[in-house]
């Protein structure tokens, strides 16, 4: 969930921790002064706490790596268990959740890292385990240095801290010993053992720092996505599980193995087990696809092949994979992540997810318990796509769970592509073309071909004029208007051609006129003026009376809404397009209506989303 959603559902008294910090980190911040003083500026200097939750949300942003270093430096408290509580916070799934179920994936988390601790140390000090003689040196270099950078503080009379220079060593260390995080964590907690701390002081904590938000009366933790990503960073992870994850399953099994040999992990288990073991172990992205993934005699040009095939097969992406070392590859996989993590979009329509939640449940009886137990959802059935979406739960975040074979024949049971990439061929089936048309309404307003290509529609420039008059008409029939085509045809002659035409009933006619613009607000009043007064004669011409006159577009400037207000013939209104989307959604969910009470379009000259949505919910 977005930063601001999250503020949105939070009250003053919640969010004033997150917002004393931003204010506290302003004062001490020259990076971005100038951009944080001007969205300051727009409000009374009221500082962090009078601004729209957007505008905070901007500026958290604009603070990012100043919160970052501040969350840091907890880190040298030895008396902190932030690496654990990011560990948990950060999985997929647990960005909102109740405080009693944050309290369960603690205690699971603490008497899971003791476990562990138990048994590493065990195999540590057997020379008959499985780990490597090199790899068991590498585990004793590293837990001496700690226990030295940890105890010399108290050979010399001092409180015990590893201070950021020993941290920074530290870091240095494990990585060119090729440590990864997990094996980190549980060799820092040889030396300092974890104790398990009073939920109601963790939850304090994490909020005080500005990490998480607790809402009270809900009794809920949200952990904002933008915060997810940066503490995931913080931990060393460049992407999300769910990724990472994705990219595991494009591997063959005898790629996987080598990647658990590397590391001491079974091989020899289920692929689907180990796929998860790479992952909760927390072995670092670029490694695998750099160095584990391969044999060592693998040379770097065909370590390069191999990531632009993955690329191209795998990513299903017609592009190129960029970069021109090993690195560089990698980098751009981390990038094309990043941006699919930041991007609101859902690829289908939301009415396409929850149709193929529902085939998959009906398909694979199992898939809300693997679903519950993957991302660590607590709701009962989690099955639902608009729930899914707060969690930044996407279709193929779903389809990446399950094994390929039985996607493949849930595609033939379907009727759906087998050949090729079986994951894109049952999007491509649900995608639902009319609905996804909707969703990207605004986009199509603003005639923003690269945002409509990103999701999934290719159309051409001239084809987008027509495609928003089609649109807002599909809108409005969905709303229970009669749209009358046949009426419409009647009355159009080749000079004047009316766009949309609502019919009423008792001969009476609302006009809806479309317009299209690029970067800017819709600016022609004279031109959209003449227009609708010539159709209004049409209509009179035959009969009919025009109770109202909609004009539909993306956004207007300041000028036309105040030439609107002075225009007395045409009986017009403004809206949005963003707006009658809105107001469609909102229509959807509430069922005593069925159709529009359409009066409500009659009053504002530019109509507000926010007051219809209220009407008709009452």
């Amino acid at each position: 969930m977005k930063l601001e959603k999250v503020l949105d559902l939070t009250n003053t008294l919640e969010k004033n921790s997150f917002v004393k910090i931003l204010d506290n980190l302003i004062s001490s911040n020259t990076k971005n002064k100038k951009e944080i003083e001007k969205i300051l500026s727009s409000r009374d200097s009221g500082g962090v706490k009078s601004l729209e939750n957007n505008a905070i949300s901007q500026v958290f942003m604009l603070l990012e790596d100043d919160f970052l270093e501040l969350i840091e430096e907890e880190f040298l408290k030895t008396s902190s268990q932030l690496d654990i509580l990011i560990d948990v916070i950060t999985r997929d799934g647990n960005c909102i959740m109740k405080r009693d179920w944050f309290s369960q994936l603690y205690e699971a988390e603490i008497k899971g890292i003791k476990a562990r601790v138990k048994n590493l140390t065990a195999s540590i000090e057997d020379e008959k385990s499985d780990l490597s003689v090199n790899k068991r040196r590498d585990f004793k270099i590293y837990k001496a240095c700690l226990h030295t950078a940890y105890f010399n503080d108290t050979d010399n009379n001092r409180d015990a801290v590893i201070t950021s220079d020993e941290l920074s060593i530290l870091h240095t260390l494990s990585d060119q010993l090729g440590l990864f995080q997990e094996e980190v964590k549980l060799i820092n907690y040889m030396v300092v053992p974890v104790q398990r701390q009073e939920i109601e002081k963790v939850v304090n904590d994490l909020k005080n720092l500005g990490v998480i938000f607790f809402a009270k009366k809900s009794n809920t933790i949200y952990v904002a996505d933008e915060i997810v990503v940066m503490l995931r960073k913080l931990r060393g992870k460049v992407v999300a599980d769910k990724y990472f994850r994705r990219v595991l399953k494009m591997l063959s099994e005898a790629q996987i193995n080598l990647i658990c040999k590397t590391h001491n992990l079974d091989w020899k288990a289920a692929y689907d087990i180990k796929v998860n073991s790479i992952v909760s172990e927390g072995l670092s992205f670029r490694q695998v696809l750099t160095e584990d993934v391969f044999k060592e005699t693998v040379s770097i040009t065909d370590r390069k092949k191999f990531l632009n095939e993955l690329w191209e097969k795998g990513f299903a992406e017609s592009t190129s994979l960029k970069g021109a070392t090993l690195d560089e590859k990698v980098d751009s996989i981390i990038e094309y992540f990043s941006e699919q993590e930041k991007d609101e979009n859902v690829s289908i329509s939301v009415d396409g997810y929850t149709k193929l939640l529902a085939d998959l449940q009906d398909f694979h009886k199992g898939l809300n318990g693997l679903l519950k137990k993957d991302f660590e959802i607590q709701e009962e059935n989690a099955l639902q796509s608009k729930f899914l979406l707060d969690f930044n739960i996407k279709p193929r975040d779903i389809l990446d769970l399950l094994p390929s074979d039985l996607l493949k024949d849930f595609c033939k049971a379907k009727e759906l592509k087998v050949r090729g990439n079986v994951v894109q061929n049952i999007l491509e089936g649900y995608k639902d073309s009319e609905n996804l048309y909707i969703e990207n309404y605004e986009a199509i307003g603003y005639r923003d071909l690269a945002t409509l290509k990103a999701n999934g529609i290719n159309l051409k420039e001239s084809e987008l004029g027509l495609k928003f008059e089609d649109v807002t008409k599909s809108i409005f029939e969905q709303l229970g208007f009669n749209v009358d085509e046949q009426l419409k045809k009647k009355f159009n002659t080749n000079k004047d051609k009316i766009d949309v035409l609502l019919n009423v009933g008792n001969n009476e006619l609302i006009l809806v006129e479309c317009k299209t613009v690029k970067e800017s607000g819709y600016n022609k009043f004279s031109s959209v003026s003449r227009q609708l007064k010539a159709y209004n004669n049409l209509c009179k011409g035959n009969g009919f009376k025009v109770i109202k006159s909609l004009l539909v577009a993306p956004e207007f400037s300041d000028d036309f809404v105040n030439e609107t207000e002075l225009e007395y013939e045409l009986n017009l209104s403004l809206i949005n397009a963003s707006s009658l989307a809105q107001i469609l959604t909102a229509f959807k969910e509430v069922e005593k209506h069925e159709q529009f009470p359409y009066k409500l379009l009659l009053r504002d000259v530019l109509i507000k989303e926010d007051r219809i949505i209220k009407a008709i919910k009452k």
